[in-house]
Parts: C-alpha cells; sequence; structure tokens
C-alpha cells in the first residue's frame, strides 16, 4: 500500500451559510490523500495501475461547482465521490478549508476533515 497525496486544490465557489456567502462566493481548498497499492505502477511506468490525480481532481472541481450551505456536507459528498468512484482507493480523507470564513474575528480558514474506507 501507498498514499497518494494531492494538496492545495484551489477554487473558488459559493459554500456559505449565510446568503451573502452564496451570492458573493468565497476561496476554498482541498486536500485530498489516497490510500491504494500502487506497487505495480511504481515497477512497470503504467498509469492504468495507479489513480490518476487528474481524474480526482475533476471529481472535486465537480462537487465544489455545486453550492451548498456547510462545508462539512461537501466534505462528504467529496469523499463519497472518490470511494465510488476509484474502487482501487482503500482509505481516502479529505480536508476542506474555507479561507477568510466571514465571522466576527481574524480567522485564516476554517477546515473540515473527513475519512472513509471501501
Amino acid at each position: 500500500m501507498g498514499l497518494i497525496t494531492i494538496e492545495g486544490m484551489q477554487f473558488y465557489a459559493h459554500h456559505g451559510f449565510y446568503k451573502e456567502e452564496q451570492v458573493l462566493g468565497g476561496k476554498f481548498v482541498v486536500d485530498v490523500y489516497l490510500e491504494t497499492d500502487f506497487s505495480e505502477a511504481a515497477e512497470t511506468d503504467n498509469l492504468q495501475k495507479t489513480v490518476n490525480y487528474e481524474k480526482v481532481y475533476l471529481c472535486v472541481k465537480e462537487i465544489m461547482e455545486e453550492p451548498a450551505r456547510l462545508i462539512e456536507f461537501v466534505c462528504q459528498r467529496i469523499l463519497n465521490k472518490i470511494l465510488n468512484d476509484f474502487p482501487q482507493i482503500k482509505e481516502c480523507k479529505v480536508c476542506v478549508s474555507k479561507l477568510n470564513p466571514p465571522l466576527k474575528g481574524s480567522v485564516e480558514k476554517v477546515s473540515v476533515t473527513l475519512a472513509g474506507k471501501q
């Protein structure tokens, strides 16, 4: 087993509890950690024997384009889609961060992390 990490996927999306967030949108960062057996790809240099990072990115992008009120909901949807679309992934961890959330104070980001197994 090995770990594939895709960090810092940046999106401008319309997720948020408040109407202003839903209209104006904001910046989000998504990180995913994929546990899978890519030993054959490491030996053969064959993309078919591992997880295609571009396809994972497109999965995340698809979910991020659908507005939601809570990043918890967004994170769960990303986790579910990755586990559903990539059966070779044994375990997955997803972290969704909302940059500069509209709180009554200075906050760099708020993050939600979920993990799941096949």
